[in-house]
């Protein structure tokens, strides 16, 4: 039976099918066996996760400039729906400070209502991303990008939490900008609360104590619940005093007022939540990735993200990604796969059920302490000073990102940055590209007898002046085709015979086809041959859709058997002596 069931597996293809890509991971956890052991395993995970994701959705939720509650809505709804649905076994899905700055200025500007249609947009967005299969490019996005963008939203964050870090008082609504937001502050420097920076201090000093001297204990928890019992006795601004609280259970699901208008008009938010969205939820699958050993299908991955965000905006929420402190959290407690995420959203659930009237009682500055917290751990300050001093190119594209995030916005620093790298890239690929004539290899020494295909030494071949033979090695792509073109063009009407060797060339583009088919009828009209060795099948099948086939140019597998035609053509053309 064993057999016979075995027998009608399929065999796994190279080219896996479109069922096999989208299947959940927990599908996958499943078949493998899953069983009580695991069960443990994901549930102690999943409660640390919780514990951890607690104090921090509510958090990133009041620094986005709405309700408390709206993180937890996230949290628990976009949690569940990416472990049940996602492309990674340890991905953990809920708000993540990289969106405080984008949810910020899109509520502040559209309404809350905007914001969750935006989020709604964003998830149908994503998924098509997926189903389109993007999620393989949307991860060449440069290194420097990455912790230039991060950077930036970290000292963003920081920013936005100066106010309740020391419980100031605005006789106005908060800038946006940086520069008039510090200047702002500034002013209102008098209205400094001795409580709530004691609250404050006292958070931080918790959480990187707990982080150095018990790093598995809950730090961020402990600091909050600390801070709580403190500032019952003072006077700082509290969840309660605020927001009124949180409530105690989930609000029906209903759909975001919608108009042709203001889709319109959220359009470019959804985009920006999109494409930040997508960046921030793979590079957190590529971390647990690295942590593991196991893989993440990325489109797969992109979907969940999609309906997460969907569903996160159906209960009210906001935009929900992969966060990469709690996926790191959930694989470092052990977890087994997507079901410890699943249950990190349910404990979540209940604690909101359960302990909904505790949370009124928690102070603004813990919570500010907490985000300065992770602001600060954002920075990735070693990869920060290695990119600085690595080259010069990689450290304007830091730089410029970084700023541009800063002091314009997240989504032009990111293009920008794109740009520039893309660029970079393109220059250092066309300045390795080489044209050079054919050199002598080293090669080990065979016997006479060892090649079966060796033809008789020929001294006019051996020193043919009429016969070039040229190389081109990295490449051959539009940023290098005007170099290798220039050098091609003088070759081709020089001698009898030409012969280039395509071996070296990895890929083409339709641009070097172009410049190919240009020298290959030059070469036509002078009367020299022209051959092309050692191209590859793809490269031979789009040089032919461009032109470059016989008899403009004959094709040869390698420049041996290219000179040995060639020497057979030249003797075909030559008139017989006639006898004497």
């Amino acid at each position: 039976m064993k057999q016979r069931r075995r027998s009608r597996q399929r065999p796994q293809s190279s080219n896996p099918s479109f069922r096999e890509l989208f299947t959940p991971k927990l599908v996958t956890v499943l078949r493998e066996g899953y069983h009580l052991p695991q069960f443990k395993a994901d549930a102690i995970a999943g409660l640390t996760v919780a514990i951890v994701a607690l104090p921090l959705s509510m958090a990133i939720a009041i620094a986005s400039g709405v309700g408390p509650e709206k993180g937890l809505f996230t949290a628990i709804v976009g949690g569940f729906l990416v472990s049940l649905l996602g492309g990674s076994r340890f991905q953990i899905g809920g708000p993540a400070g990289a969106f405080i700055v984008l949810v910020a200025s899109t509520a502040d500007r559209h309404g809350v209502d905007g914001l969750v249609l935006a989020t709604m947009m964003s998830g149908v967005l994503l998924a098509a991303a997926g189903w389109l299969r993007l999620g393989t490019y949307i991860k060449f996005i440069p290194y420097p990008v990455t912790v230039g963008f991060t950077a930036g939203i970290a000292v963003i964050i920081f920013a936005s939490q100066l106010t309740d870090l020391f419980g100031l008082t605005l006789t106005e609504k908060e800038p946006g900008d940086l520069i008039p937001k510090l200047m702002a502050l500034f002013n209102a420097a008098p209205t400094v609360n001795a409580g709530a920076v004691a609250i404050a201090a006292l958070t931080i000093a918790v959480i990187v104590g707990l982080k150095r001297w018990r790093p598995s204990w809950p730090g961020m928890l402990i600091a909050v619940a600390l801070a709580s019992v403190v500032a019952a006795g003072l006077d700082v601004e509290t969840i309660g005093t605020r927001f009124g609280g949180i409530p105690s259970m989930l609000p029906s699901p209903t759909l975001p007022a919608m108009s042709a208008e203001k889709i319109l008009a959220v359009l470019p938010d959804a985009v920006a939540f999109t494409l930040l969205g997508a960046i921030e939820s793979l590079l957190s699958a590529v971390v647990a990735d690295g942590m593991t050993g196991r893989r993440h299908r990325s489109n797969c991955e992109l979907v969940a993200q999609g309906a997460a965000n969907i569903g996160s905006a159906l209960f009210g929420g906001i935009c929900v990604t992969g966060t990469i402190a709690r996926t790191a959290t959930n694989v470092r407690a052990g977890a087994h796969g997507p079901v410890s995420g699943m249950l990190h959203a349910v404990f979540l659930l209940a604690f909101m059920l359960l302990a909904a009237p505790l949370a009124s009682y928690i102070p603004l500055a813990a919570l500010a302490g907490v985000l300065a917290v992770v602001a600060w751990n954002m920075i990735e300050r070693p990869a920060f000073r290695a990119l600085i001093r690595s080259s010069r190119g990689d450290a304007a594209v830091l730089l410029i990102t970084f700023g541009l995030v800063i002091f314009r916005d997240l989504t032009t620093g990111i293009v920008v940055g794109f740009s520039l790298g893309a660029l970079m890239f393109i220059d250092r690929m066309a300045k390795s590209v080489e044209v050079e004539a054919e050199a002598p290899f080293m090669a080990e020494d065979l016997a006479d007898t060892a090649n079966g295909e060796r033809d008789a030494y020929d001294a006019a071949a051996a020193s043919d002046p009429d016969t070039v033979v040229y190389r081109i090695s990295g490449a051959f792509f539009f940023g290098a085709a005007s170099t290798v073109g220039s050098v091609l063009d003088r070759i081709a009407d020089q001698p009898k015979t030409f012969i280039l060797d395509c071996s070296g060339i990895p890929l083409v583009d339709s641009t070097g086809a172009n410049v190919l088919e240009g020298v290959a009828h030059k070469a036509a009209r002078q009367g020299v041959l022209f051959y092309i060795a050692g191209a590859s099948p793809q490269m031979r099948k789009l040089l032919t859709a461009h032109g470059v086939k016989p008899p403009l140019v004959h094709y040869r597998a390698t420049v041996a058997s290219a000179k040995a035609h060639a020497r057979a053509q030249v003797r075909q053309s030559q008139p017989e002596a006639e006898p004497a």
